[in-house]
C-alpha cells in the first residue's frame, strides 16, 4: 500500500503529542519495514520545519523532524500541474487540495489523517486504523 502521510500524523510523532503517539509509532515502524510506502509532499516539509521550530524552540529539532521524514518517505514534487490540479479542485481547503493532487500525480492509494475534516471526493483518506483494517483485508 502506498500512502500519502498527513503533516498532523508526522507531527504527533515527532513531537510526541498525545493521543496520538501511539498510532504514528505504529504506522511509521510499517513504514520502515517496508510493510508501507510513505510518502510527504515537498510543503508538507517546509509546514513540518516551521510548526516543530515553533513548537520546540529549536532549530535543530525542526531540521531533525525534516531529515527523519526525508529519510523514511519518499516526496511528492509540488509543481505547477499540481497546483493548477489543486487550485480548480472541489477540495475546499487549499492545503489538502495539494495533498489530493500529490495522490493523483503519484499514483498513490490513499491519504493517511486524523483531520475528520479532510474532505475529498476523488481519493481514499484513511485514519492509521483504517489502513491497518485494509492491509489484514488485503491479507
Amino acid at each position: 500500500m502506498r500512502v500519502l502521510i498527513d503533516t498532523n500524523i508526522i507531527l504527533d510523532f515527532q513531537l510526541e503529542r498525545e493521543p496520538f503517539l501511539q498510532d504514528a509509532e505504529t504506522l511509521f515502524a510499517a513504514i520502515s519495514s517496508g510493510q508501507i510506502a510513505g510518502y510527504v509532499t515537498a510543503t508538507t516539509l517546509t509546514d513540518i520545519f516551521y510548526i516543530a521550530r515553533r513548537h520546540t524552540q529549536s532549530v535543530e529539532r525542526a531540521k531533525q523532524a525534516v531529515e527523519f521524514a526525508l529519510a523514511l518517505m519518499e516526496v511528492c514534487p509540488v509543481n505547477r500541474a499540481v497546483l493548477e490540479t489543486a487550485i480548480t479542485s472541489a477540495v475546499p481547503d487549499f492545503e489538502d487540495a495539494v495533498q489530493v493532487a500529490c495522490v493523483i500525480s503519484q499514483g498513490l492509494d490513499a491519504i493517511v489523517t486524523r483531520d475528520r475534516n479532510f474532505v475529498s471526493t476523488s481519493v481514499s483518506v484513511l485514519s492509521v486504523t483504517q489502513v491497518f483494517q485494509q492491509l489484514k483485508s488485503n491479507d
